[in-house]
Order: C-alpha cells, then structure tokens, then sequence
C-alpha cells in the first residue's frame, strides 16, 4: 500500500496532487496555496500534506483557512517568511483514501482523468486527458482517438466538452467510461 522513496520514508501509494504553493502568506511562515477544485475540501480536511520540495515529504498542517481562492496554511517547522516563499512552486498532494467522500453524483478531477469518452451513437471521442475550469463549470479535456480514416490535422485537435448536465450523460468510473450527446463533428 506504500512504497519507499530515495530517502527511505514511506509515502502512499495513492497520493494525488491537490494544489500547489503558490508562495508565502504574511511573515509568520504560512504558505499560500492555488488548489485544483473549487472548494478545496481535501486540502481543507486533511492534517497531514505531502510536499516534493527539496523531496517528496509528509508536513503536519497546524490550521488552514480558505482566502478568497486560494488556501492558506500554517505547516509544522515553517516558521517565517523565507522558509514558506522557499516552498514556492511545490506540489501539495494527500492520500486519496483521505479524501472527503462525495455524493453519487460528484466527481473528483483525478477521478475523470484517463476516462474513456464516447456519445450517444457509441463513437469514441477520446481519452480525457485533463480537467480546467472556465469558472461557472468545469471542462473535460480530451485527447481525440486515432481514427484510421481521420484527416490528422482534425484528429489531432483536442475537444473541450462542458462537464454540466446537458452533455455529460452517465459517468461510469468501473467501466472507465463517459458517455456524452456530443458529436464528432463538434
């Protein structure tokens, strides 16, 4: 369930990265960090982050808050300004065993990534390849499938899909598949 890094500790299997630093925040040593979801809720309820600066390491979290959107944190041995801004760019990840648990119909980005996507007519429209958000929803980034018959040029373009309601139409993470109403000529 673990594994050994290059300095001996045991870091989890199941990390996933969360955020990362995006500098300091005040002069006490707390850290300002970017999260990837909107409500931050695993960087918020977990206790213990792990960080890849100078290595990968675990970091006790003393209190963290949100700040507009961002997430600030006080860490265990960061205690002033230059420690916190020396951790800038560093990843933030947690178990995500750790994770809050979410209702049915509620999705963590990790969870979507590597997805198979097809539509309605049971075309294969890619793999999704990665998540953003453009503010009011999130988007699905996918990585067209090779299509023997495809113009490369057209084949090779990424889609962008809404992830709402009106085109997501059933995520099946055991079949590691998302069926949408999108065509391919979209």
């Amino acid at each position: 369930m673990t594994d050994k890094n290059a300095s001996g500790v045991q870091v989890p299997d199941d990390l996933a990265q969360v955020g990362f630093v995006f500098g300091a925040y005040g002069v006490a040593g707390w850290v300002r960090v970017r999260p990837f979801s909107e409500d931050a809720d695993a960087l918020l309820s977990v206790k213990t982050w792990w960080i890849d600066k100078p290595s990968l390491h675990e970091v006790e979290v003393k209190q963290c808050k949100l700040h507009g959107g961002d997430v600030v944190a006080q860490l265990v041995g960061v205690t002033d300004r230059n420690v916190a801004e020396a951790l800038k760019g560093a990843a933030v990840s947690v178990p995500r065993s750790r994770f809050p648990a979410l209702s049915d119909d509620e999705f963590y980005w990790a969870e979507l990534i590597g997805l198979d996507v097809v539509n309605l007519q049971g075309e294969h429209l890619g793999t999704v390849t990665d998540m953003m958000s453009n503010g009011p929803q999130s988007i699905l980034r996918i990585q067209p499938a090779a299509l023997p018959d495809a113009d490369p040029e057209v084949a090779a373009q990424e889609r962008l899909i809404p992830f709402v309601d009106a085109f997501v139409i059933k995520v099946d993470k055991a079949a590691k598949k998302i069926t949408v109403d999108w065509g391919l000529d979209y």
